[in-house]
């Protein structure tokens, strides 16, 4: 008898096995859906962040991108900040991310700079309290994509804590990479031009009828409200502390020759005044002791008063 050699089917290629199955659009359909995306940012954005802010912003669509979606968010570069993000009845993940010049001259301004003052900033992530404010920016753009997507249900945007470029996460070993587009968003305060952008899997693209709305049913907020917001965001941030103690005074010999071993004792005798600071604005004048096996500082005196603490640490 003969044996029948039985070779395997060839596999369907990524790109074709997408179209197949409504996860890859052709040029022109993702085109016309990521335009119709750039249209409800144009018209509706302007005005919710201008009623939240009182600033006024010019926002237009800037183009789109696609490709593999780990590649599209690498496209990005380093000087953006991100969030992944999930609709219900839409799409169980998608990518928000904003220039982090934007979210630098929208502090600013909200401080109470003027914008015709504010210059492009230098390329940098954002602070702790930077990111906090960028995630009520996420909200806004993300309140926005909701009110404009076939979402049935009516469910809210859900939104992981946003990070710099420098902190996103690797994908897992078994992640599948996922043929996506990039929305292109200009937004423009005063003289600062920056982008923001919407990474949305082909397979939800492509099923989105996007809509601008009649009724733009927001809670409006005024420009003291956000710094009242941003300043108790400060309030509960993490804030790493330095104290520094003044030592007895050397000569230049003395110290050239001090090795392992050799004690140098405190200026203050009695009781040892510590400067206490965070980002180099010092804070309070401390005593120092100790408790149980912790060394320890005790307050004494405010140097600068609650409001000077606030602004430093949002500046």
């Amino acid at each position: 008898m003969t044996e029948l050699a039985t070779k395997p089917a060839p596999a369907i290629k990524h790109d074709l096995l997408a179209r197949l199955t409504g996860a890859l659009g052709d040029r022109e359909t993702v085109a016309k859906i990521c335009a119709d995306f750039g249209e409800l940012y144009t018209v509706f954005l302007p005005d919710i962040l201008q009623s939240e802010t009182g600033l006024v912003m010019e926002v237009a669509y800037a183009g789109h991108d696609s490709g593999m979606m780990s590649d599209l968010i690498a496209d990005l570069g380093d000087n953006v900040v991100l969030a992944d993000m999930q609709l219900r009845n839409w799409c169980p993940h998608f990518v928000l991310a904003c220039g982090n010049s934007f979210v630098i001259t929208l502090m600013e301004n909200l401080l109470g700079a003027l914008p015709e003052t504010i210059e492009d900033p230098i390329h940098r992530p954002l602070s702790r309290i930077e990111l906090d404010l960028s995630s009520t920016v996420f909200d806004k753009i993300a309140n926005v994509l909701r009110s404009g997507v076939n979402a049935p249900g009516g469910f809210e945007p859900m939104i992981d804590k946003p990070h710099n470029a420098e902190d996103r996460p690797k994908p897992e070993a078994d992640y599948v990479d996922q043929f996506a587009a990039t929305i292109k968003m200009r937004i423009e305060l005063g003289t600062v031009s920056s982008e923001f952008y919407l990474v949305v899997p082909q397979k939800a693209l492509l099923k989105s009828v996007v809509t601008v709305p009649k009724s733009k049913n927001q809670m409006s907020r005024n420009k003291k409200e956000w710094a009242e917001q941003i300043a108790e965001q400060v309030r509960r941030s993490q804030v790493t502390l330095q104290a520094k103690i003044r030592l007895q005074t050397l000569t230049l010999n003395t110290i050239s020759r001090l090795a392992a071993g050799d004690v140098i004792a405190f200026h203050d005798k009695g009781e040892v005044m510590v400067d206490v600071s965070a980002n180099g604005k010092e804070m309070y004048r401390c005593e120092f002791g100790r408790a149980g096996e912790h060394y320890t500082v005790r307050v004494k005196d405010n140097i600068s008063s609650e409001d000077e603490i606030l602004k430093h640490l949002m500046g």
